[in-house]
């Protein structure tokens, strides 16, 4: 319960944090559009409507691969809630989604490279042909290493909520595995597949890194990596321009399309949930659970392991005291926690405004549209990917000089917006619960103000928004989508100099960089959760 002058201060602050948001991200739509020279035919001339369609290929191809590799892992999951090691396989299945894309690359090419293992191992079986992970095939590959263990999580938990009495009608029954698959499992991974392949599809249509660096050349190309090409090599504003708006035209569409994807539905609350399986006891059924579970072990804790091993082939003492790693560090770590910091902020006046109108008994037209336009604002970085921000806002920043001076600034203001969803995410359940708790009491009592904060919410509030501006970081860190466009010899990050090193094939020293990297986003996961039990599915 909030007093009406904190009601007043929390629907003030989400409508300034609206204004703010809309007006960045709008700054750069506008500077798009009104780019003299950009034109709309340079949307359907023949070199962006051949990189929309792979981009389009790519991610349908990515989406199927990955929803298709993930159903049997879900399920194997799923049919055996307790094994020795279990719950190792289900955390190795998050550390792709949090791990740097490009510590994920070069762990991909360790294994899948020219000279990689397993090509080394297909040469020795007589294969004169090794596996190329460079152009469709690598970006498919990749593609699948992030996201097959992001559908495997997802339809896992959907599984997993499947009620107690579904099981013993089907072992009373003495349903084979297709028929459970037909009747219990398919009903419900039909239902969550909607979601799952949008989601994948809208992370594969908006991949950079990847693609920058498994692409292969003009044939393997997305719209954001030509925009980047166009800009900082090309130096053609113009087709830069026409990219941007068909890659934000595409996303567009592709939200509107997902805002009609109906919610799975829900099982009675009054049935048991997770109840104990009796499908998996056949001879047959463990064995094709433990080789889908051996696979997918194996195939996303080999480019892990190869990151690891050729990290620790360079020389580490002598890259951490370089002169170029502690520039490097310091830029990140001074980025991350701003772009942190930030990110937290707006997340927690977002929360906060949204819980202050949602109080309001009679809240009007205009109080709705805030509260509508702060949920939106929280998810815009789905819409505006990070490069078409900065593209927009390197045009517009252009006539006054260097761009180079605002570039750090550019850098934090659209990291922290790519980690306000995530950020969101975590902190909005925490608040809610807190003050559905705290706030009657504390405003019976007067307490409000810094007081309220010190007292009530800060000892609460602090373990989840020390998580939140963790994985901020983590985020930041191991981003390259903005520094890519801005970095220069005065604005190098870790990920742009791991970059920089590949560019030069300088591997050796790319492997050590990525390793002590990785182990920085590692460092602050842990420090993150630190305290706190995770209740989520890696834990059942």
């Amino acid at each position: 319960m909030l007093t009406a002058g904190e009601r007043m201060r929390a629907i003030g602050g989400g409508a300034l944090v609206l204004a703010v948001i809309t007006g960045f991200a709008g700054t750069a739509l506008a500077a798009l559009l009104l780019f003299d020279g950009a034109g709309f035919s340079g949307l359907l001339d023949t070199y962006t409507l051949s990189v929309a369609r792979f981009t389009l290929w790519q991610a349908t191809l990515s989406t199927l691969l990955s929803v298709l590799f993930g159903i049997p892992v879900a399920r194997a999951l799923a049919r055996r809630p307790q094994f020795p090691g279990r719950i190792w396989i289900v955390r190795l299945l998050a550390v792709p989604m949090g791990l740097p894309v490009l510590i994920g690359a070069l762990g991909l090419i360790g294994i899948w490279g020219r000279q990689g293992a397993m090509n080394d191992l297909l040469r020795m079986l007589g294969l004169a042909e090794p596996v190329s992970i460079y152009g469709l095939s690598g970006i498919l590959l990749a593609h699948v290493f992030f996201n097959m263990p992001l559908a495997a999580r997802l339809m896992l938990a959907g599984l997993e909520r499947i009620p107690g009495e579904y099981w013993r009608v089907a072992a009373s029954l003495g349903m084979p595995s297709r028929s459970v698959f037909r009747f219990i499992e398919g009903p419900v991974l039909l239902g969550l597949l909607p979601g799952v392949a949008g989601l994948i599809f809208m992370l594969c249509v908006t991949s950079f890194t990847l693609v920058l660096v498994l692409g292969g050349g003009p044939a393997a190309t997305t719209i954001e990596v030509a925009v980047y090409q166009a800009l900082r090599f090309d130096f053609d504003p113009g087709r830069a321009v026409a990219l941007a708006l068909m890659q934000i035209t595409m996303t567009g569409i592709l939200l509107a399309a997902m805002a009609f994807v109906p919610v799975p539905v829900e099982q009675s609350a009054t049935l048991a949930r997770g109840g104990r399986r009796f499908d998996g006891w056949r001879r047959q059924t463990q064995w094709v659970d433990g080789t889908v579970l051996l696979l997918a072990t194996t195939f996303t804790g080999l480019p892990l392991l190869a990151v690891v091993l050729a990290g620790l082939k360079a020389d580490l003492p002598a890259l951490l005291f370089s002169p170029a790693f502690r520039r490097a560090a310091l830029t990140s770590l001074a980025i991350a926690l701003s772009a942190g910091c930030l990110s937290v902020m707006l997340a927690a006046t977002i929360i906060h405004a949204r819980a202050a109108i949602g109080s309001e008994r009679r809240a009007g037209m205009a109080l709705r549209g805030i509260r509508a336009g702060l949920s939106g604002a929280g998810s815009l970085i789905l819409l505006v990917s990070p490069l078409m921000l900065g593209t927009g806002w390197f045009l517009a920043l252009r006539p006054f000089g260097d761009v180079a001076r605002f570039a750090p600034t550019l850098v934090i203001v659209i990291n922290s917006l790519m980690a306000l969803p995530f950020v969101i995410r975590v902190l909005s359940p925490a608040f809610d619960v807190h003050q559905a708790r705290t706030g009657r009491l504390a405003a019976s009592l007067g307490i409000q103000g810094f007081a309220r904060l010190r007292l009530i919410d800060g000892p609460v509030l602090a373990k989840p928004v020390l998580m939140a501006l963790s994985f901020a970081m983590a985020l930041s860190l191991g981003d390259l989508g903005a520094v890519a466009l801005f970095g220069s010899d005065d604005l190098v990050t870790l990920p742009y100099l791991i970059y920089s090193r590949l560019g030069s094939y300088r591997t050796n020293e790319a492997d050590g960089f990525a390793l002590i990297l990785g182990f920085v986003c590692l460092l602050l996961t842990v420090v993150g959760t630190l305290g706190s039990r995770n209740r989520m599915t890696d834990d059942r």
